[in-house]
């Protein structure tokens, strides 16, 4: 990381995954709008650097060590102290105390009782993330429109326009839909004149293929999987795609940055926490059970969600049916 000489420095810590980044979009947006004379440095996994930029709200990033989604120990902060820290990470002292070990002038961050000496609104669990990090803001005297979601369209070709993309994997196999559902999602997908894609990142390789075989579609379905697909040649697939299908993770969130049509697949988690922004290009499918609060279950268990598993293949298929034309031009289809 390398300041501007001269710019005061603001820091965000938002150490997270795609979908964490993409949903404090709107909160990241109001920042540069407040401080366009700071320099924004974005406090994240290195992996996500490509995706940070291409929201066109940061300057750099200071890359982030820790595991899962804990709270890094450190950060690898040179130079005077920032003028504005932000915690956009948790609820909780471990961030605040990450940033106040930094000697901020200033501490955006939620109110905790562990933390008194810290101000600032309180934390509301039922909230959606988007909101939450726009409210945090808002309580800052910095307006935040929660809508204001959409990143710039990259620039780099679609590895396969108008594709329609099926997103197999989760972090966590309470989020991941049967991978025979998906097989036979695919196959009758590709059997209506869909040209499908199956998307994978670091480690889902096996997974995706054994989908595709069970789909009888070839090999070259598949894109990623050893390593992640690049960030600029993910987010150019999914810009001009015909649709997005995955469970709740970051790349339903990138579709959703994109404005490309997309059904997710929700469980345990609800929607109206995680959730697009209420629309037809964006179908959602979700099955709580009647004495549901919006967290229930374990979002990072050992096995799918039984809300998940409620969803149909042939539900998602109807879902489909029902998106939208793409708003962005695709080039000719790829077979």
């Amino acid at each position: 990381m390398t300041p501007h000489p001269g710019r005061p420095r603001l820091l965000v810590l938002r150490a997270l995954g795609l979908g964490d980044l993409l949903t404090a979009v709107p909160a990241l947006r109001a920042l540069r709008r407040a401080h366009p004379g700071h320099t924004l440095t974005l406090a994240a996994p290195a992996r996500l650097a490509q995706a940070a930029t291409a929201t066109a709200t940061i300057d750099d990033l200071l890359p982030t060590h820790a595991p899962g989604r804990t709270v890094p120990t450190t950060l690898p902060w040179h130079g005077p102290p920032p003028e504005l820290a932000v915690d956009l990470h948790g609820n909780g002292p471990p961030s605040h105390l990450l940033l106040t070990n930094l000697r901020p002038a200033r501490l955006y961050a939620y109110a905790h009782p562990h933390t008194p000496q810290l101000p600032g609104p309180t934390w509301h669990e039922d909230e959606h993330e988007r909101l939450r990090w726009c409210r945090l803001l808002h309580w800052y005297g910095h307006p935040a429109d929660p809508a204001d979601l959409h990143i710039p369209p990259p620039q780099a070709p679609s590895p396969a326009p108008g594709a329609t993309v099926i997103h197999p994997g989760a972090d966590a196999a309470a989020r991941r839909w049967p991978p025979e559902r998906f097989a036979a999602l695919a196959h009758a997908l590709h059997h209506t004149g869909h040209h499908v894609r199956l998307t994978a990142g670091t480690g889902e390789g096996p997974l995706a293929h054994h989908i595709a075989r069970q789909a009888g579609l070839p090999p070259t379905t598949v894109l990623g999987g050893t390593t992640d697909l690049p960030f600029p040649q993910l987010a150019a697939l999914i810009a001009h795609a015909r649709a997005v299908i995955a469970g709740d993770t970051g790349l339903a969130h990138l579709a959703t940055a994109l404005a490309t049509p997309s059904v997710t697949l929700f469980g345990p988690v609800a929607p109206r926490l995680w959730g697009p922004p209420p629309s037809p290009r964006h179908r959602v499918l979700y099955h709580p059970d009647p004495d549901d609060h919006p967290r229930p279950g374990n979002a990072h268990g050992p096995r799918p969600d039984p809300r998940l598993l409620r969803i149909t293949t042939a539900e998602v298929l109807t879902a489909v049916t029902h998106l939208p034309t793409p708003a962005h031009p695709t080039a000719e289809p790829v077979p």
